[in-house]
């Protein structure tokens, strides 16, 4: 860890849906301007992390902070100094990519006098310049993916998470998104959470937390991870090797995990939407 200011601090922070433990005591640190991996399978915690993280889902025990505020009791202050890449597409396909962003920036308080130049710098920077009159339902995936890490960005947050922001892509897009989120990090120096499933993805990252069953089995760079679980002397290859020698288990059997997961987490929000 280098000297500087931390960005992101957890203690014993957990979450259960039910009976079923999603993050258990979970103690992280990430520092200011670190791109930070978290990776692991369907259902090992990661997306629910982030949920905390961004005051999107409220912890059950131990505490955090994000960008120096409580993400439990200053909920309103955290959300304004992050900015979020979820899994699933948000982006409004009936507006333009321009129309897109104006909203996001509205919605932010932004001077009036920033919108337009952001706007501008931002669709440069992730080579979309060209589409920003289009329609976003007229945009491939990965074009799609490129708008969504600009209107996270475009309020100038502290902290940017990305949930696993290549699901869905085929490997030259992904490949293109992965490119993109390393250069916007070392050109703006924006601390970054990432989520994956891909070790080779996560490759860029200065920290690698790998998750299983809620809870953090190792924390390292990318190239100690490699060295440390390879096979017969050789770094491992990708995120299976890595994966079954830090638990035990196959990463498809983890992943068959997630289903009854998502059954919990469903049951646990209609209990929440009923008690208001």
């Amino acid at each position: 860890m280098s000297d500087a200011p931390l960005d992101i601090r957890t203690t014993g922070l957990g979450k259960r849906y039910g009976d079923r433990v999603a993050v258990e005591a979970l103690d992280l640190e990430v520092t200011r301007g670190e791109l930070f991996g978290l990776l692991g399978p369907n259902g090992a915690g990661k997306s629910t992390t982030i949920g905390m993280l961004t005051t999107l889902v409220r912890p059950d025990s131990g505490s955090g902070e994000v960008a120096g505020f409580d993400i439990a009791r200053s909920r309103r202050d955290v959300r304004r100094r992050i900015g979020i890449v979820f899994q699933d597409p948000t982006l409004d396909i009936h507006l333009t990519v321009a129309e897109n962003l104006r909203f996001h920036a509205e919605l932010y308080d932004m001077p009036r006098a920033r919108i337009a130049p952001r706007i501008d710098d931002l669709l440069e920077l992730l080579e979309v310049s060209e589409r920003r009159g289009d329609l976003v339902r007229t945009l491939s995936g990965g074009l799609r993916r490129r708008v969504e890490l600009a209107r996270a960005l475009l309020h100038e947050p502290q902290v940017l998470f990305l949930d696993e922001p290549t699901l869905g892509l085929d490997p030259r897009a992904r490949a293109t998104v992965t490119e993109q989120v390393t250069r916007l990090r070392r050109e703006l120096g924006t601390t970054v959470v990432l989520t994956t499933h891909y070790l080779a993805e996560a490759d860029g990252c200065d920290r690698i937390a790998v998750m299983d069953q809620g809870g953090i089995v190792a924390l390292d760079t990318p190239a100690a991870l490699r060295a440390a679980h390879g096979q017969g002397g050789a770094p491992a290859a990708n995120l299976d090797e890595v994966f079954l020698a830090v638990t035990g288990r196959d990463l498809r059997d983890a992943d068959a995990l997630e289903p009854a997961l998502d059954d919990a987490r469903a049951a646990d929000r209609n209990r929440s939407g009923r008690s208001g």
